[in-house]
């Protein structure tokens, strides 16, 4: 007897409660376009569970409570009860620990779903989140097994996983796939990751029995799945902006045929009603002073690029003159939906930084410049996607860098350039960044707070130019 069930993917939503610009490609090339928003996801998802006769498992890999100033400013509570009108079936994690272990407990005591996680585990022992899901949905019974992102208590502040660490979880995937086939009699295993799809596809490569893959991490816009040793593997972009759905045919306890679709969630989509309410009750409070524009700019701002882009040029140009220096680095976050040409409000900048950092300086040497972004393209193109464990590449500026991206650890770095001078490894450069990822705390000495964070830094750059743009009317602000 054939059997159907489809499987409904949210990823790396980081807090994006409405609709947002949203950065669109084609053969003609980007446009932009308003796009997401839950009370849009959730009329898109009511549709899906009537047409399959609520046949629909709903999964959310995870970045979902933290990433927009309403998000983080409640330490992610305000999105509670938004995710549980859209009612998944199971979550795994990531950035949700930037509040800490004990936060991250105390929303998955809110939700009305569990937050799954076979490899994070609290340092006394046991897991720290149930492993599994049993789930019966269109006659069939599927297991849906978790896995947290794994560089938590790797690459992020310490206090992310305080008590806790993590594993890849490749060593324990295998027993919990024989656990659920075995003693929970699973028709099919659904593998609901953090760790990003390069890594995935690795894991699916090592590890058999899984039937569907559903990634997070890596924001991919996935048009069609990737099957590996026979798992389908699919991801779905980020911010809401899509809605992953695969269709699954089920005969003879195996998938027979599937059907994959990147849905856009676009003004198709009429607003649920009480959700809209839900988002409306959430963001009115804040509404006023995120509607305060800031500063205007004449061309796109996104962090849709792996080596550069124009969205971190703009904040390391903010904290670089907040410091007084012409070198700066930070982190290469994927989060931040894009901001078009025209006004920039004061809810871009905290989409672009939601944990508005303190901005300090650093001394490096030229040496350690070289070193630490060497140890980022490992991180970021090691050959092993197990070791690849940051977000795109480091932003830097006042530096330029001439790589091999091809070559082996340590022998990444071309040409390297510091103030437009070839970097003098025994120099000593005084440099401004934000949060540990942009320096991490092994390299430098004389760290210092500039007394500024990294919103009012932004606030202050954007004045600047804006002052200059009325004393030279034919200077773009930014």
């Amino acid at each position: 007897m054939k059997q159907h069930l489809t499987i409904l993917q949210i990823n790396d939503l980081h807090g994006y409660m409405e609709p947002h610009p949203e950065l669109v490609r084609s053969g003609e090339g980007d446009r932009f376009q308003t796009l997401g928003g839950l009370a849009r996801i959730a009329t898109a998802v009511a549709q899906v569970r009537a047409e399959t006769e609520g046949a629909t498992l709903l999964l959310d890999n995870g970045d979902t409570f933290h990433g927009t100033y309403v998000a983080v400013q409640s330490k992610g509570e305000a999105m509670v009860p938004l995710m549980n009108a859209l009612a998944p079936e199971a979550m795994t994690v990531h950035w949700e620990f930037a509040y800490g272990p004990s936060q991250v407990q105390r929303l998955a005591h809110q939700l009305t779903y569990p937050i799954l996680a076979i490899n994070c585990y609290r340092n006394e022992g046991g897991l720290f989140f149930e492993p599994y899901r049993m789930i019966d949905k269109g006659g069939l019974r599927v297991a849906i097994i978790g896995i947290a992102c794994n560089i938590v208590d790797k690459t992020m502040p310490p206090a992310f996983s305080e008590g806790l660490h993590f594993t890849l979880g490749r060593d324990e995937l295998p027993s919990w796939i024989t656990h659920v086939r075995e003693h929970e009699e699973a028709d099919l295993v659904v593998v609901l990751s953090h760790l990003g799809f390069p890594q995935d596809v690795k894991l699916a490569s090592e590890v058999g029995g899984i039937d569907v893959l559903v990634s997070g991490h890596t924001h991919n816009r996935m048009e069609s799945p990737v099957i590996e040793n026979g798992a389908i593997i699919f991801q779905s972009g980020c911010h809401g902006s899509f809605l992953g759905r695969l269709d699954l045919e089920i005969e003879d306890g195996g998938i027979t045929a599937h059907r994959h679709r990147l849905i856009v969630i676009d003004e198709r989509f009429a607003p649920d009603p009480e959700v809209e309410e839900q988002v409306d009750a959430a963001m009115a409070p804040h509404r006023a002073m995120l509607s305060e524009v800031v500063g205007h700019t004449g061309h796109p701002l996104s962090r849709y690029q792996s080596l550069h882009c124009s969205m971190d040029d703009l904040l390391l140009d903010a904290i670089a003159s907040a410091a007084g220096t012409g070198i700066a680095f930070s982190n290469g976050w994927r989060y931040g939906a894009p901001v078009p040409p025209g006004p920039i409000t004061l809810n871009d900048l905290w989409n672009m930084i939601p944990t508005n950092p303190p901005v300090e300086t650093v001394e490096l040497t030229g040496a350690e410049i070289r070193t630490m972004l060497e140890e980022n393209l490992e991180r970021t193109f090691s050959a092993n996607p197990y070791e690849q464990m940051g977000g795109y590449v480091k932003r830097c500026r006042g530096v330029r860098l001439y790589a091999k991206i091809e070559n082996p650890p340590g022998s990444r770095v071309d040409r390297l350039f510091v103030l437009d001078a070839p970097v003098d490894p025994e120099g000593i450069y005084t440099v401004a960044f934000v949060t540990a990822q942009g320096v991490p705390r092994q390299f430098g000495r004389n760290r210092k707070a500039v007394g500024m964070h990294a919103i009012d830094a932004l606030q202050q750059y954007l004045q600047h130019a804006a002052a200059q743009a009325r004393d030279a009317p034919s200077v773009i602000a930014v």
